[in-house]
C-alpha cells in the first residue's frame, strides 16, 4: 500500500525520498515521483531537510500543509497519467495549453480536486467525479 493511515510514516516517506534524491541514491518509481514534486516546491525543501513531520499545519495557524499540497500534485499526476476519471487527461491537456506551464496547470486543477475531496468528506460520500470534471472544465 502506498499511503497508509499513519501520518508520520507518510510524511517520513517524503523526507526519505528527498534525502535519497539529494544524495544521488537510486529511487523507486514512487520515490522518484515524490522527489519530482518536491523539486517543484523549493519552498518546502528546508522543512523536509529539517525532518519536520509533527507539525499540524492548521489553516487556523495560517499554514498550508505541504504534505497535503504535494500529495494533491501526486494524485493529479496519477489521474492524468491514467485518465481516471475518464476525460481528465484531455481536460488537463487543454488547461496546460491555456496556462503554458505544467506546475501552474496542476495548481489550478488541484484546487478542484481539493474542493471535490472536501465536499465528499463532509458528506461522508464518494467523490462526485462528474462534478469534479465539470469544475476542471470551467477553469
Amino acid at each position: 500500500m502506498i499511503f497508509g493511515q499513519d501520518r508520520q510514516e507518510l510524511r517520513q516517506m517524503y523526507i526519505d525520498a528527498w534525502q535519497k534524491s539529494e544524495s544521488g541514491e537510486i529511487l523507486s518509481p514512487l520515490e522518484a515521483q515524490i522527489a519530482k514534486v518536491i523539486s517543484d516546491h523549493p519552498e518546502y525543501q528546508s522543512m523536509l531537510k529539517a525532518n519536520i513531520i509533527d507539525d499540524s499545519f492548521t489553516p487556523e495557524a495560517g499554514a498550508t500543509n505541504p504534505f497535503l499540497h504535494m500529495g494533491l500534485h501526486l494524485a493529479m499526476r496519477e489521474q492524468v497519467g491514467t485518465d481516471r476519471p475518464p476525460g481528465i487527461a484531455a481536460i488537463f491537456s487543454k488547461l496546460l495549453h491555456q496556462t503554458g506551464d505544467t506546475h501552474d496547470a496542476e495548481h489550478r486543477a488541484i484546487e478542484c480536486l481539493a474542493e471535490t475531496l472536501w465536499e465528499a468528506q463532509s458528506r461522508n460520500e464518494m467523490p462526485d467525479e462528474q462534478a469534479y470534471l465539470e469544475r476542471l472544465r470551467r477553469l
